[in-house]
């Protein structure tokens, strides 16, 4: 997926990729204000792609490698790649929504998984659980520390919780293109990788399952899902390296204003 020479950022290159991480953070925002029972993916496949290119973006993920849609939209036991359509959302369901736009020559990508209604307390837990993994490999990106570090912070937390972490499926570097080196994997060794360096921009996205990390794939080609069936969660920021420290050019504050409004 991620190959060749990590890319490092300018400053301004920077701040334009915080403008196309924006514009996914306030797509997953309107998502938030729509998610409920009765709502199809399609649907809301429909309104992103509308919302992007209203908003001076195009929809990342359309085309990218021939995917058909502007989400990827994964219910309950799919974890990544899922394929909007025009099933009904249940009460309980939980729905991971991966979202990437090509604006002034750079990518935004990052994802959110929803409770859709009332959500059983123990797939909660997994939502939080995997929510604070992702930050506490954010926290591990910082110059002195290796890709490796990222990893490692992912996999402890999530493994201490009893979850399993998706192997297969990783985060990545990003800007003009989707997919740029380095890979950043939810499981690892500390000290080990590459060296995080100033202008570094990643996208960290942990993967992980409540039962087995076994994974499988549907016949179309793109729905990945946990073998035993229960539920996957999937949370994902952009994140460059400013002055040896992460910041998140990403944010999960639009979707937090949507639900605290509903």
């Amino acid at each position: 997926m991620a190959k060749g020479a990590i890319i490092y950022k300018t400053r301004e290159e920077i701040e334009i990729m915080r403008e196309s991480a924006l514009l996914v953070s306030k797509t997953l925002g309107l998502m938030a204000a729509h998610i409920q029972p009765g709502v199809t993916t399609l649907q809301l496949d429909k309104l992103a792609e509308e919302f992007i290119r209203d908003n001076g973006g195009v929809p990342g993920f359309l085309g990218l490698y021939d995917f058909p849609n502007t989400l990827c939209i994964s219910p309950n036991a799919q974890i990544v790649h899922g394929i909007p359509n025009d099933t009904p959302l249940e009460n309980g369901d939980i729905l991971s929504v991966d979202c990437g736009v090509l604006m002034n020559g750079f990518y935004g990508d990052h994802a959110y998984t929803f409770e859709v209604g009332e959500v059983d307390p123990a797939i909660k837990k997994l939502l939080e659980v995997t929510k604070e993994s992702l930050y506490k490999g954010i926290e591990a990106t910082r110059v002195g520390n290796r890709i490796g570090d990222i990893s490692f912070a992912i996999q402890s937390h999530a493994e201490a919780h009893g979850y399993g972490v998706v192997k297969e499926l990783v985060g990545h570097g990003l800007g003009r293109v989707m997919h740029e080196s380095p890979e950043v994997a939810n499981y690892g060794r500390r000290g080990k990788g590459k060296k995080i360096q100033n202008g570094l921009v990643i996208a960290i996205e942990p993967m992980i399952n409540m039962g087995t990390a076994a994974i499988e794939q549907l016949a179309d080609g793109w729905t990945i899902l946990t073998r035993d069936r229960m539920p996957s969660a999937h949370f994902e920021h952009d994140v460059a390296v400013i002055d040896g420290k992460p910041e998140i050019l990403s944010t999960f504050d639009y979707i937090y204003e949507a639900l605290a409004a509903k």
